[in-house]
């Protein structure tokens, strides 16, 4: 068996009663669905910051890129009558 690591959290009463339904429905133990739930978040949120570390150092090593103003600007236009195609990547952006 893999060795784990104890973690301890507080939760509030209602997110409690809600994880001990789901253990008794699903016939896992309160643990087990926990585990399952923080590896899920920890997984996705260390993808997402591995990627915005790589895309701000992209930035500050002057690769192309767009502003938030023309991004805002675009996904602001979807939908409407008159969408705007994608902004370009610009040098310095």
């Amino acid at each position: 068996m893999p060795k784990t690591d104890v973690v301890t959290t507080r939760v509030k009463p209602e997110t409690k009663a809600k994880l001990r339904a789901i253990a008794l429905s699903t016939k896992r133990s309160e643990a087990y669905l926990a585990n399952e739930a923080i590896e899920a978040f920890v997984e996705t949120n260390d993808w997402q910051v591995r990627e915005i570390e790589l895309a701000l150092a992209e930035a500050k090593a002057g690769a192309p890129g767009v502003t938030h103003e023309h991004m805002a600007e675009y996904l602001g236009s979807w939908g409407t009558d008159s969408e705007l195609p994608p902004p370009e990547p610009e040098k310095g952006a």
